[in-house]
């Protein structure tokens, strides 16, 4: 195995000798596998404090979100499209939990970072949501429905929609990408802004002086990790979530016409 050399805004990586393929970023690899057995982990967990009855704090917490959730399914997509529930709430858990992995102190755990400040991790999930948003709109259209939906906007004659064929289908392309790159750059950026942080202590400052500085930065150090990771890993693990249910709305676009 032949560790690559690491720079600023890249992994750690392995190279299996066999390619890009076989080139790993070890240190994404560890993070996101913690992260899946950590959501496997608490599903178990607030599934075994369901009960009947009179439900405790965790089972009020869960319901209440499957309620909104639900409703928000019910009002953008359809009633009928409720095994989109699952597939929500799993993405959002798993990517909650794999933007707070960057909670724990680099200096303990230098291996770990928050998981989707991967853009591999982050495009992987893209596709397989753009993938099964593809198989419901064929299922919910047919093939032709389908088709149909690329000469958008239906209102316009046909000849005047098909000049817009490829602008549908670039739209539709991009979709993984936009979904991808929205969520690795916040949490990059997180990453990065941490780093620059705890590096903020080593500076000899005029002023503070180098234990000035060293107070100085572990406090901001703190209160960015409070910010970041915590609030904007729980809206960024929320709004991949609503865009997935937008887009499986979205994937419906031409039923109505075709009922008219």
């Amino acid at each position: 195995m032949i560790y690559a050399e690491a720079s600023p805004g890249t992994h750690p990586t392995i190279d299996l000798g066999c390619g890009v393929l076989c080139t790993l970023n070890y240190d994404s690899v560890i993070s996101s596998a913690l992260a899946v057995i950590a959501t496997v982990l608490i599903a178990f967990w607030v599934r075994s404090k369901l009960r009947d009855g009179q439900p405790g704090k965790v089972q009020a917490i869960f319901e209440w979100g499957y309620d909104q959730l639900r409703g928000l399914i019910k009002s953008n997509v359809s009633e009928d499209a409720l095994f989109i529930i699952p597939l929500a709430l799993t993405l959002f858990l798993y990517i909650l939990i794999a933007n707070w992995i960057e909670i724990f102190p680099l200096a303990i755990f230098p291996i770990l970072h928050g998981a989707n400040a991967d853009l591999n991790q982050t495009l992987a999930m893209g596709l397989i949501v753009i993938l099964v948003v593809q198989w419901y709109s064929i299922r919910v259209l047919g093939i032709g429905g389908y088709l149909k939906r690329f000469t958008k906007p239906f209102e316009l004659p046909v000849p005047a929609r098909i000049v817009f064929i490829p602008l549908n289908i670039l739209e539709e392309a991009v979709k993984p990408l936009t979904l991808a790159l929205r969520l690795f750059g916040n949490i990059f950026a997180g990453a990065v802004m941490i780093g620059l942080i705890a590096s903020f202590a080593s500076l000899q400052l005029p002023v503070v002086g180098t234990v000035g500085g060293t107070v100085l930065g572990s406090v901001l150090l703190i209160v960015w990790k409070a910010f970041d990771v915590i609030f904007i890993g729980f809206i960024q693990a929320f709004i991949f979530m609503l865009l997935t249910v937008i887009y499986f709305g979205a994937a419906r676009e031409g039923l109505e016409h075709e009922h008219h």
